[in-house]
């Protein structure tokens, strides 16, 4: 097996937990501070080592591709305006050695459909998987969550499984494993379910929005008939390669907030707010004041 180059973002979801903000927009351009959360996901496979970025999308996702690309008319103005600074943050937005891909999926089958429809550019080889509304944040000189995970890949040579544990009540909204120790904050994979409920889940170890795979995920899915909700589930996929080969699951270093929701979007704008250079001292100052506000009886 080789080294991981490609990932796959599936994108084509409606964001339907953010209407009215995401009915002429895509959830993944949704900013945190200044830059939307698919851009983050990117930089973070970026700092991976992958170069090939597979946009699996829908309808109404024209903005995904239209962020990654060149912005003439943009570049042209800021140039005029001699805002050089600006001009290259626009022009920075994605390393000039990384191709990004879009495929459409035509129908909301699932997220192993939305894998599945990735199989022409990645074959065989093993793959990144990045939800974007997964956002992954790490302290300073700690590798971004996906790196962590090629590198264990590079060295276990199997798949590899994002995990944290979770409130029992919230298992219905994971895919969940079951598992036993292996290494420090590595555990193998003996068993995994989608969305079960609090009182049959074998866990509250839950799966969350990094994976790394072997390609030969691919003949499973395709074989796959449809799952929980009516979908071909990643979940299903992942179950029956565990029959062929290991699958490892990882608590990662870092902290994930969930901005598929409106608290984990506020938590995750409020976190990078005062990690900002521009923004951070006075965010900071500003929160010290309503904290205060709040203790006084200000805020009821």
């Amino acid at each position: 097996m080789s080294k991981i180059r490609k990932a796959v973002f599936p994108v084509a979801g409606l964001g339907s937990r953010f209407l009215p903000a995401t009915k002429a927009q895509p959830k993944e351009m949704l900013p945190i501070v200044d830059k939307p959360l698919i851009q983050y996901a990117v930089e973070e496979a970026v700092a991976a080592g992958i170069t090939e970025m597979v946009f699996i999308t829908g309808r109404n996702k024209r903005a995904i591709e239209d962020h990654f690309d060149k912005a003439y008319e943009l570049e042209a103005e800021l140039e005029a305006a001699d805002k050089k600074a600006l001009l290259e943050l626009v022009q920075n937005v994605i390393p000039k050695n990384v191709n990004c891909i879009y495929i459409r999926q035509s129908e909301p089958l699932g997220l192993g459909h939305a894998v599945l429809c990735a199989r022409p550019v990645i074959g065989d080889e093993p793959f990144a998987v990045l939800l974007a509304d997964d956002f992954m944040d790490t302290a300073d000189g700690v590798k971004p969550v996906l790196a962590q995970m090629t590198d264990l890949y590079a060295y276990e040579r199997c798949s590899v499984l994002a995990v944290q544990e979770v409130p029992r009540a919230a298992t219905r909204q994971y895919g969940i494993v079951s598992a036993s120790a292996y290494q420090p904050k590595l555990e193998l994979v003996h068993g995994i379910v989608e969305k079960p409920s609090p009182d049959v889940a074998p866990s509250t170890l839950a799966v969350v929005g990094r994976y790394v795979l072997s390609g030969r995920i691919f003949q499973y899915l395709e074989n796959l008939g449809t799952g929980t909700g009516g979908e071909i589930q990643l979940t299903d996929g992942i179950a029956a390669l565990m029959k062929d080969e290991r699958v490892l699951a990882y608590r990662y270093d870092g902290q994930r907030y969930d901005c598929g929701s409106k608290l984990g979007y506020l938590k995750a704008m409020t976190a990078m707010g005062l990690k900002h250079p521009e923004t951070g001292a006075e965010y900071c100052q500003f929160l010290r004041e309503m904290q205060c506000e709040i203790n006084g009886g200000g805020i009821k």
